[in-house]
């Protein structure tokens, strides 16, 4: 393949992935409950997930933000009573991070809105070309995430 093909591919791909990302934040950011940011939904969701503390730094390392933006996330969090923020008894420079029973309720909230938004794209689109396209999405990410 040329490198002007690959080029437009390229291109092309960015722009169908950006314009998808974009249409999804706004759709999903709709039918959250009132005062929940995608943002906020995010978190919740990952600590529900691996059910375990994390530090503001890993969260802040998995979602590929800044610290002050993850600590701007996590405040607004704690001050909702979603998560619960506390000392590392060992290093009192650091904190640990978990989501609180409110904040697993809120999650479940949220996702119960989110699925059938979600769900019904997939339907539309079908199950298994949808499927299909997972390992691809996944690997791209991967790729992205090395540098």
């Amino acid at each position: 393949m040329s490198v002007e093909k690959a080029d437009d591919i390229a291109v092309a791909l960015f722009g169908e992935l950006f314009m998808a990302d974009q249409l999804a934040r706004n759709r999903i950011s709709k039918v959250l409950p009132k005062g929940m940011e995608l943002s906020h939904f995010s978190v919740l969701n990952h600590l529900a997930r691996i059910n375990d503390e994390r530090t503001p730094a890993q969260l802040a390392r998995s979602f590929h933000v800044t610290r002050g933006a993850m600590t701007n996330t996590l405040t607004k969090l704690e001050w909702a009573g979603h998560i619960h923020i506390r000392p590392d008894w060992e290093d009192a420079r650091q904190k640990f991070v978990a989501i609180s029973p409110s904040g697993r309720a809120a999650r479940d909230s949220a996702l119960a809105s989110v699925v059938p938004l979600i769900a019904e794209v997939v339907h539309a689109i079908g199950a298994d070309r949808v499927r299909s396209l997972l390992p691809v999405l996944r690997e791209l990410r991967i790729k992205l995430e090395d540098g």
